[in-house]
Protein backbone atom coordinates (compact mmCIF):
# COMPACT_ATOMS: atom_id res chain seq x y z
CA UNK A 1 0.00 0.00 0.00
CA UNK A 2 1.36 3.39 -1.00
CA UNK A 3 1.26 6.18 1.58
CA UNK A 4 0.66 9.59 0.00
CA UNK A 5 3.01 12.45 0.78
CA UNK A 6 2.25 16.02 1.76
CA UNK A 7 4.27 18.69 -0.04
CA UNK A 8 5.78 21.16 2.42
CA UNK A 9 6.38 24.82 1.62
CA UNK A 10 10.17 24.43 1.57
CA UNK A 11 9.98 21.99 -1.35
CA UNK A 12 10.39 18.82 0.72
CA UNK A 13 7.65 16.25 1.25
CA UNK A 14 6.55 14.14 4.22
CA UNK A 15 4.60 10.86 4.29
CA UNK A 16 1.07 11.56 5.48
CA UNK A 17 1.07 8.49 7.72
CA UNK A 18 3.90 7.73 10.12
CA UNK A 19 4.74 5.67 13.19
CA UNK A 20 4.94 7.43 16.55
CA UNK A 21 7.08 6.18 19.43
CA UNK A 22 5.71 8.34 22.28
CA UNK A 23 5.57 6.32 25.52
CA UNK A 24 7.24 3.28 24.00
CA UNK A 25 9.79 1.93 26.47
CA UNK A 26 13.31 2.71 25.23
CA UNK A 27 14.17 -0.98 25.65
CA UNK A 28 11.30 -1.91 23.30
CA UNK A 29 11.66 0.88 20.76
CA UNK A 30 14.08 -0.80 18.36
CA UNK A 31 11.84 -3.85 18.07
CA UNK A 32 8.69 -1.76 17.64
CA UNK A 33 10.22 0.46 14.94
CA UNK A 34 11.65 -2.58 13.18
CA UNK A 35 8.17 -4.11 13.03
CA UNK A 36 6.69 -0.84 11.80
CA UNK A 37 9.25 -0.64 9.00
CA UNK A 38 8.43 -4.24 8.06
CA UNK A 39 4.73 -3.31 7.84
CA UNK A 40 5.67 -0.51 5.46
CA UNK A 41 5.89 2.66 7.54
CA UNK A 42 8.53 5.06 6.21
CA UNK A 43 7.97 7.99 8.59
CA UNK A 44 9.13 7.75 12.21
CA UNK A 45 8.30 10.41 14.81
CA UNK A 46 10.35 10.57 18.00
CA UNK A 47 11.59 13.23 20.44
CA UNK A 48 14.41 13.87 22.87
CA UNK A 49 11.94 13.79 25.77
CA UNK A 50 10.74 10.32 24.80
CA UNK A 51 14.17 8.95 25.68
CA UNK A 52 14.11 6.46 22.82
CA UNK A 53 16.00 8.08 19.96
CA UNK A 54 18.77 5.46 20.30
CA UNK A 55 16.22 2.70 19.76
CA UNK A 56 14.93 4.41 16.64
CA UNK A 57 18.50 4.70 15.36
CA UNK A 58 19.17 1.05 16.07
CA UNK A 59 16.10 0.02 14.09
CA UNK A 60 17.02 2.25 11.18
CA UNK A 61 20.48 0.73 10.97
CA UNK A 62 19.29 -2.86 11.24
CA UNK A 63 16.58 -2.33 8.61
CA UNK A 64 19.20 -1.49 6.01
CA UNK A 65 16.81 0.72 4.05
CA UNK A 66 18.20 3.52 1.87
CA UNK A 67 18.40 6.67 3.97
CA UNK A 68 16.19 8.65 1.61
CA UNK A 69 13.37 6.12 1.99
CA UNK A 70 12.73 6.81 5.69
CA UNK A 71 11.56 10.19 7.00
CA UNK A 72 12.71 10.88 10.57
CA UNK A 73 11.41 13.57 12.92
CA UNK A 74 12.61 14.49 16.40
CA UNK A 75 11.97 17.35 18.78
CA UNK A 76 13.91 19.61 21.13
CA UNK A 77 13.75 18.82 24.85
CA UNK A 78 12.01 21.51 26.93
CA UNK A 79 15.11 21.97 29.06
CA UNK A 80 17.31 23.07 26.16
CA UNK A 81 15.67 26.16 24.67
CA UNK A 82 18.65 28.47 25.12
CA UNK A 83 20.56 28.63 21.81
CA UNK A 84 23.79 27.00 22.99
CA UNK A 85 21.84 24.26 24.76
CA UNK A 86 19.64 23.73 21.71
CA UNK A 87 22.75 23.31 19.58
CA UNK A 88 24.19 20.69 21.94
CA UNK A 89 20.88 18.87 22.22
CA UNK A 90 20.47 18.74 18.46
CA UNK A 91 23.93 17.26 18.02
CA UNK A 92 23.06 14.62 20.63
CA UNK A 93 19.89 13.79 18.70
CA UNK A 94 21.92 13.22 15.54
CA UNK A 95 24.36 11.04 17.48
CA UNK A 96 21.63 8.98 19.15
CA UNK A 97 19.80 8.47 15.88
CA UNK A 98 23.03 7.67 14.07
CA UNK A 99 22.32 10.29 11.41
CA UNK A 100 24.34 13.13 9.97
CA UNK A 101 21.15 14.88 8.81
CA UNK A 102 17.58 14.73 10.08
CA UNK A 103 14.52 15.22 7.93
CA UNK A 104 12.60 17.34 10.43
CA UNK A 105 13.40 18.85 13.83
CA UNK A 106 10.80 20.62 15.95
CA UNK A 107 10.55 22.83 19.01
CA UNK A 108 8.51 20.46 21.18
CA UNK A 109 6.64 23.11 23.22
CA UNK A 110 6.74 26.93 23.07
CA UNK A 111 6.90 27.26 26.90
CA UNK A 112 5.69 30.89 26.87
CA UNK A 113 6.01 31.20 30.66
CA UNK A 114 9.63 29.98 30.67
CA UNK A 115 12.88 31.51 29.37
CA UNK A 116 11.41 35.00 29.84
CA UNK A 117 8.90 34.13 27.17
CA UNK A 118 11.63 33.83 24.54
CA UNK A 119 11.04 31.01 22.09
CA UNK A 120 12.09 33.19 19.16
CA UNK A 121 15.84 32.76 19.74
CA UNK A 122 15.20 29.02 19.99
CA UNK A 123 13.46 29.13 16.63
CA UNK A 124 16.36 31.07 15.06
CA UNK A 125 18.70 28.35 16.33
CA UNK A 126 16.63 25.62 14.67
CA UNK A 127 16.57 27.60 11.44
CA UNK A 128 20.37 27.59 11.48
CA UNK A 129 20.33 23.78 11.33
CA UNK A 130 18.74 24.00 7.88
CA UNK A 131 21.22 26.66 6.82
CA UNK A 132 24.20 24.46 7.72
CA UNK A 133 22.67 21.33 6.19
CA UNK A 134 22.12 19.26 9.33
CA UNK A 135 18.33 19.39 9.03
CA UNK A 136 16.30 19.26 5.84
CA UNK A 137 13.38 21.06 7.50
CA UNK A 138 12.41 22.57 10.84
CA UNK A 139 9.06 23.16 12.44
CA UNK A 140 7.22 23.56 15.71
CA UNK A 141 4.93 21.58 17.95
CA UNK A 142 2.10 22.76 20.19
CA UNK A 143 2.32 26.34 18.95
CA UNK A 144 -0.82 28.42 19.34
CA UNK A 145 -1.75 30.95 16.62
CA UNK A 146 -0.11 33.82 18.53
CA UNK A 147 3.10 31.82 19.04
CA UNK A 148 3.22 30.97 15.35
CA UNK A 149 2.55 34.55 14.28
CA UNK A 150 5.30 35.84 16.58
CA UNK A 151 8.10 33.66 15.23
CA UNK A 152 7.10 34.41 11.65
CA UNK A 153 6.93 38.16 12.32
CA UNK A 154 10.24 38.30 14.20
CA UNK A 155 12.33 35.94 12.07
CA UNK A 156 10.65 35.70 8.68
CA UNK A 157 11.16 31.93 8.85
CA UNK A 158 7.94 29.92 8.54
CA UNK A 159 7.83 26.42 10.09
CA UNK A 160 7.00 23.64 7.65
CA UNK A 161 4.75 21.90 10.18
CA UNK A 162 3.03 22.52 13.50
CA UNK A 163 2.44 19.28 15.39
CA UNK A 164 -0.53 19.72 17.72
CA UNK A 165 -3.24 17.76 19.48
CA UNK A 166 -6.03 17.00 17.01
CA UNK A 167 -8.75 14.37 17.14
CA UNK A 168 -12.55 14.24 16.73
CA UNK A 169 -13.16 15.42 20.31
CA UNK A 170 -10.69 18.31 19.91
CA UNK A 171 -10.48 19.41 16.28
CA UNK A 172 -8.35 22.46 17.18
CA UNK A 173 -9.75 24.53 14.33
CA UNK A 174 -8.17 27.85 15.33
CA UNK A 175 -4.68 26.35 15.15
CA UNK A 176 -5.44 24.50 11.92
CA UNK A 177 -6.67 27.75 10.38
CA UNK A 178 -3.58 29.66 11.51
CA UNK A 179 -1.37 26.92 10.11
CA UNK A 180 -3.18 27.05 6.78
CA UNK A 181 -2.89 30.84 6.66
CA UNK A 182 0.89 30.53 6.86
CA UNK A 183 1.19 27.48 4.59
CA UNK A 184 2.15 25.31 7.58
CA UNK A 185 1.12 21.65 7.49
CA UNK A 186 -0.78 20.31 10.50
CA UNK A 187 0.46 17.15 12.19
CA UNK A 188 -1.90 15.48 14.67
CA UNK A 189 -0.75 13.94 17.92
CA UNK A 190 -3.17 11.92 20.08
CA UNK A 191 -5.11 11.22 16.84
CA UNK A 192 -7.64 8.90 18.49
CA UNK A 193 -7.77 10.80 21.82
CA UNK A 194 -5.83 8.03 23.55
CA UNK A 195 -8.55 5.63 22.44
CA UNK A 196 -11.32 7.87 23.74
CA UNK A 197 -13.12 8.22 20.40
CA UNK A 198 -13.21 4.53 19.53
CA UNK A 199 -16.54 3.81 21.21
CA UNK A 200 -18.30 6.92 19.97
CA UNK A 201 -21.54 5.94 18.24
CA UNK A 202 -20.98 8.17 15.20
CA UNK A 203 -17.57 6.66 14.56
CA UNK A 204 -18.63 3.07 15.23
CA UNK A 205 -21.65 3.48 12.93
CA UNK A 206 -19.45 4.73 10.09
CA UNK A 207 -16.89 2.00 10.78
CA UNK A 208 -19.57 -0.70 10.57
CA UNK A 209 -20.83 0.71 7.29
CA UNK A 210 -17.32 0.76 5.82
CA UNK A 211 -16.29 -2.63 7.17
CA UNK A 212 -13.42 -0.91 8.95
CA UNK A 213 -12.43 -0.42 12.58
CA UNK A 214 -13.18 2.79 14.51
CA UNK A 215 -9.43 3.50 14.62
CA UNK A 216 -9.13 3.17 10.85
CA UNK A 217 -12.09 5.48 10.30
CA UNK A 218 -10.67 8.06 12.69
CA UNK A 219 -7.24 7.99 11.06
CA UNK A 220 -8.90 8.24 7.65
CA UNK A 221 -10.80 11.33 8.91
CA UNK A 222 -7.43 12.97 9.63
CA UNK A 223 -6.18 12.10 6.16
CA UNK A 224 -9.34 13.37 4.46
CA UNK A 225 -8.81 16.73 6.20
CA UNK A 226 -5.21 16.96 4.98
CA UNK A 227 -3.56 16.14 8.29
CA UNK A 228 -0.37 14.21 8.89
CA UNK A 229 -0.83 11.47 11.47
CA UNK A 230 1.41 8.95 13.25
CA UNK A 231 -0.41 6.48 15.49
CA UNK A 232 1.56 4.48 18.03
CA UNK A 233 1.30 0.78 18.83
CA UNK A 234 3.67 -1.98 19.84
CA UNK A 235 1.30 -4.61 18.43
CA UNK A 236 2.18 -5.74 14.88
CA UNK A 237 -1.51 -6.43 14.22
CA UNK A 238 -2.49 -2.92 15.28
CA UNK A 239 0.40 -1.40 13.31
CA UNK A 240 -0.91 -3.18 10.21
CA UNK A 241 -4.48 -2.10 10.93
CA UNK A 242 -3.42 1.55 11.32
CA UNK A 243 -1.50 1.33 8.05
CA UNK A 244 -4.50 0.11 6.06
CA UNK A 245 -6.38 3.38 5.70
CA UNK A 246 -5.78 4.16 2.04
CA UNK A 247 -8.08 1.60 0.45
CA UNK A 248 -11.29 3.43 1.39
CA UNK A 249 -12.55 6.98 1.78
CA UNK A 250 -15.12 8.94 3.73
CA UNK A 251 -17.86 11.06 2.23
CA UNK A 252 -18.01 14.77 2.95
CA UNK A 253 -21.01 14.10 5.16
CA UNK A 254 -19.12 11.45 7.16
CA UNK A 255 -16.17 13.79 7.64
CA UNK A 256 -18.56 16.52 8.82
CA UNK A 257 -20.33 14.18 11.24
CA UNK A 258 -17.03 13.17 12.82
CA UNK A 259 -15.85 16.79 12.97
CA UNK A 260 -19.12 17.61 14.72
CA UNK A 261 -17.98 15.57 17.74
CA UNK A 262 -15.65 18.44 18.73
CA UNK A 263 -15.93 19.40 22.41
CA UNK A 264 -13.63 22.42 22.26
CA UNK A 265 -11.26 22.84 25.20
CA UNK A 266 -13.15 20.16 27.12
CA UNK A 267 -11.93 17.66 24.55
CA UNK A 268 -8.22 18.15 25.19
CA UNK A 269 -6.31 15.13 26.46
CA UNK A 270 -3.01 16.98 26.93
CA UNK A 271 -1.81 20.30 28.38
CA UNK A 272 -2.86 23.66 27.03
CA UNK A 273 0.26 25.10 25.32
CA UNK A 274 -0.37 28.51 26.86
CA UNK A 275 0.14 27.05 30.33
CA UNK A 276 2.49 24.15 29.64
CA UNK A 277 5.75 24.84 31.52
CA UNK A 278 7.13 21.39 32.42
CA UNK A 279 10.87 20.85 32.11
CA UNK A 280 12.16 17.30 32.72
CA UNK A 281 14.49 16.97 35.69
Amino acid sequence: MTVPSIQLHDGTSIPQLGFGVFQIDPAETAEAVTKALEVGYRHIDTAEMYGNEKGVGEALRSAGLPRDEVYVTSKLNNGFHEPAEAERAFEQTLTDLGLDKIDLFLIHWPLPTRYDGDFVSTWRTLASFVEDGRAASVGVSNFQPAHLQRIVDETGVVPVVNQVEVHPFFTNEAVRAANAQHGVATEAWSPIAQGGVLKDSVITEIADAKGKTPAQVTLRWHVERGGIVFPKSVSPERMKENFEIFDFSLTDDEVSRISGLDKGEDGRTGPNPDQMDWIPS
